[in-house]
């Protein structure tokens, strides 16, 4: 798999468990405690993280992710609130999310996780994924879908994660917890709005 911000890797934070925003409240999980190493990407890093896959080739949408990203990454930090949907409330998981598709993008998308892994978008292999391509845990067990992020690069993924864990953090999909909490991923940028793709050539 081609390497994505590789700067990420050696400051990627550790792992903890969280529950999303759904219809109905989740109790938050968590994992076993680990130190937790602060996460601060100066503006200089996102610059050259966002450059290092904005011109990949064979992916087609990879200023739309350019973007997202940016935005999601200068994020890094702010407090986790369940139900909150914006920077001064906080965010949870699909609210993150929410957030950053409709303020680059103008995408409303499903508030809850467990609608928005149902959207109509194309179901993209893990071995496959691409920056700003959304990745779905089932952190409550049973198969379900319960906690979301968008994925960064270089089996990194950034997410809201619990108040914990200190909200908006970046995680590796090769964590045990994750990897094995991993449901599915889908590439809603697909469904992004033709000019915006026009905007973003």
């Amino acid at each position: 798999m081609r390497k994505r911000f590789a700067p990420l890797v050696p400051l990627a934070l550790t792992m903890l468990l969280a529950a999303c925003a759904s219809h109905t409240p989740q109790p938050q999980i968590e994992a076993p405690a680990r130190p937790v190493a602060a996460l601060e990407p100066s503006v200089e890093f996102e610059a050259a993280a966002i450059d290092d896959f904005a011109d990949d080739k064979p992916y087609q949408l990879p200023q739309l992710a350019d973007s997202i990203l940016s935005h999601g990454l200068s994020l890094v930090g702010t407090r986790y609130r369940y139900g909150g949907s914006s920077v001064k409330s906080g965010f949870d998981c699909s609210g993150f999310i929410g957030y950053l598709f409709k303020e680059e993008l103008g995408m409303q998308l499903p508030r809850s996780t467990r609608e928005m892994i149902n959207i109509d978008a194309p179901l993209v292999e893990r071995a496959e994924l691409e920056p700003g391509d959304l990745v779905f845990f089932s952190t409550n067990g049973r198969g379900r879908v319960s906690h979301a992020g968008i994925y960064l690069g270089d089996d990194q993924f950034i997410h809201s994660s619990s108040s914990r864990s200190g909200g908006v953090r970046v995680d590796s999909l090769e964590d045990r917890y994750w990897n094995r909490t991993f449901i599915e991923a889908k590439r809603a940028l697909a469904l992004a709005p033709t000019e915006q793709v026009a905007r973003h050539p």
